[in-house]
């Protein structure tokens, strides 16, 4: 147990809750009325620490259907360790059925759990979530707000089924939805993947964005171990749920809070784990978001320079094999960990109160072909790589693992669309002529251009290519794609094109070279016509005039920043509220 975390130690007088309660004045005494008044007494409710609940649930979340018990759950181990549990919904964000994407809304998640947190009589906190962007608002919101806080992951859920094959949320559609288009799928099938590709609560089951953000936070030491793989719908779910109801009022007595958890060698931790892991490339925005907030410098370059030497060993798909619960019964992240241990800071405090060290000390390996030795990887550099060029000054990501590697150096022409719509609407039109060797561009999908930056950067392939049997080209975007898809996507250009990047004057036919081994994207085209193109370019008209989209489009930064709010990123504390 890290020393220290033993020294440190609160009493009843040191609760936030009692500047709420504990006063002998008339606003003191219409809270503690307002209490009886909810049918709760005083030796329930008064000199306990207040453990607030957020519970990012609703009708429309499908990775949330399980949370109404897990709430309960989460309750009783409150009570038991003898805490005061109050449930509080904040905003719940679906990323399959809210449109533009859940990102759009993501900081707006961050600025809920800041301020419910803060304007509350609450001590610590619970944070559910697991759909895809709930664990990033929730973190955001709950480092700023710097109370005790401990995370709960949805968890995975269970495999899908069609016939004899096991399928895996995303990766699978995308694989049955090419052979569809290519006329070799009848809509019998395709109906019957429908019904068995989601037959759980859960996130996906593929080491997509929920589960990679799930496995990032426990490396960051922000969850019990273990707690980033249980499945959904598994009875160690629901145990988990109670021991994080227990373990938080314990970290309330010690005073122990996100600040004491998220340093530098923290987060280089979980960039580790993200690319053994083959993560989703989403991690990174959010990661770059989550370390702004706690005031740790964290350059895009980090990245690149931890991917050059950490081994890619969770032989998942998309970049792998085996789906969410194949790595739970692995060993989940501490065994993933057991194998990083000299890549890794192994004094970091965990919500546990051990340090990350001694979290993993008794991790073993339990599947070999799940998580990978060390001296047979599934790729010997990370998940994602970093480039840099005359496209993307600021950078953008690719995920070279799940790419053809024939497409990792090349060179073609451009086949540019200008927003997303537009290509729908020509990707498949023959006169567009377009190649094999061509090079789909899509541009005015980034944070400001979409807005919100959606998964659009899996851009599809002509139906004529995939007739053709062609399943993979280079796609480049200022768009980001889910963790759960696949091909050779660049993504997260930066500067994006609706704020003037170089993506703003590509045009058709002009030639763009990747070369992912190099780290370069470069548009093979004078610095004096790029120039002379942008000082002719016109930024295209805002999205939004009024409300929470103004908002999003006069504050938020570019992906290599983390696409947090300007005014939410670390900065002076903000004051305790006056209790009148």
């Amino acid at each position: 147990m890290a020393d220290q975390y033993q020294r440190r130690r609160i009493t009843v007088g040191d609760l936030r809750s009692q500047r709420w309660f504990a006063p002998d004045d008339l606003r003191s005494f219409g809270h503690r009325s307002r209490l009886r008044q909810m049918g709760y007494s005083a030796e329930e409710a008064e000199g306990r620490p207040v453990i607030a609940i957020l519970n990012a649930w609703n009708d429309l979340n499908q990775c949330h259907t399980h949370f109404p018990q897990r709430v309960q759950e989460v309750k009783r181990g409150v009570w038991q360790a003898g805490g005061f549990p109050v449930e509080i919904p904040v905003l719940s964000l679906s990323e399959m059925f809210m449109k533009p994407t859940a990102m759009l809304y993501r900081n707006l998640l961050a600025l809920e759990t800041e301020e419910v947190l803060r304007c509350h009589p609450v001590d610590g906190a619970v944070l559910m979530g697991g759909c895809d962007k709930t664990v990033p608002g929730l973190l955001m919101g709950a480092i700023s707000a710097d109370l005790p806080a401990i995370f709960l992951p949805a968890g995975p859920m269970l495999a899908g089924r069609h016939r004899t094959e096991r399928l895996g949320s995303g990766t699978d559609v995308w694989k049955y939805w090419a052979e569809r288009q290519a006329g070799c799928l009848d809509a019998c099938v395709w109906r019957q993947l429908e019904d068995g590709i989601a037959r759980s609560a859960g996130t996906c089951m593929t080491m997509g964005t929920a589960s990679t953000m799930a496995a990032i936070t426990e490396t960051l030491g922000m969850t019990l171990p273990g707690a980033a793989s249980i499945p959904a719908v598994h009875s160690a779910h629901s145990r988990m749920a109670a021991a994080c109801g227990r373990r938080i009022v314990e970290m309330v007595w010690e005073d122990l809070r996100p600040s004491r958890i998220l340093s530098a060698a923290a987060f280089d931790n979980a960039i580790v784990a993200d690319m053994a892991l083959a993560g989703s490339t989403n991690a990174i925005v959010h990661l770059l978001a989550l370390a702004r907030r706690a005031g740790v410098a964290l350059p895009l370059d980090r990245f690149d320079e931890i991917s050059r030497t950490t081994p890619v060993i969770a032989n998942l798909r998309p970049a792998g094999e085996f789906l969410m619960e194949d790595f739970h019964d692995a060993g989940g992240v501490p065994a993933l960990l057991s194998r990083l241990r000299s890549l890794l800071s192994l004094d970091c405090l965990t919500v546990s109160g051990n340090t990350l060290g001694e979290q993993i000390a008794a991790a073993q390996v339990i599947d070999d072909r799940v998580i990978l030795p060390n001296d047979r990887p599934l790729s010997r550099a990370g998940g994602t790589f970093v480039l840099r060029g005359s496209l993307a000054p600021d950078g953008c990501v690719i995920k070279p693992t799940a790419a053809e590697p024939r497409l990792l150096k090349h060179t073609g022409r451009a086949i540019v669309f200008d927003s997303y719509p537009d290509m729908k609407s020509r990707i498949d039109e023959p006169a567009e002529g377009i190649t094999a060797d061509d090079i789909l561009v899509l541009r005015n999908a980034g944070p400001q251009g979409a807005p919100g930056m959606p998964e659009w950067g899996m851009l599809p392939i002509p139906k004529h290519l995939l007739e053709q049997g062609v399943r993979d080209m280079v796609r480049i975007s200022d768009a980001r794609m889910s963790g759960t898809s696949y091909g050779t996507c660049v993504l997260h250009v930066a500067p994006e094109a609706a704020v003037g990047g170089p993506l703003a004057v590509v045009q058709t036919g002009d030639r763009i070279a990747l070369d992912v081994e190099a780290r370069r994207i470069d548009l093979l085209v004078d610095s004096a016509e790029i120039a002379r193109r942008l000082a002719g370019w016109t930024p295209p008209a805002a999205r939004f005039s009024r409300g929470y989209g103004k908002l999003f489009l006069d504050e938020t930064t570019q992906a290599d920043q983390g696409c947090d709010f300007r005014f939410l990123e670390r900065g002076s504390s903000t004051p305790e509220p006056d209790i009148f």
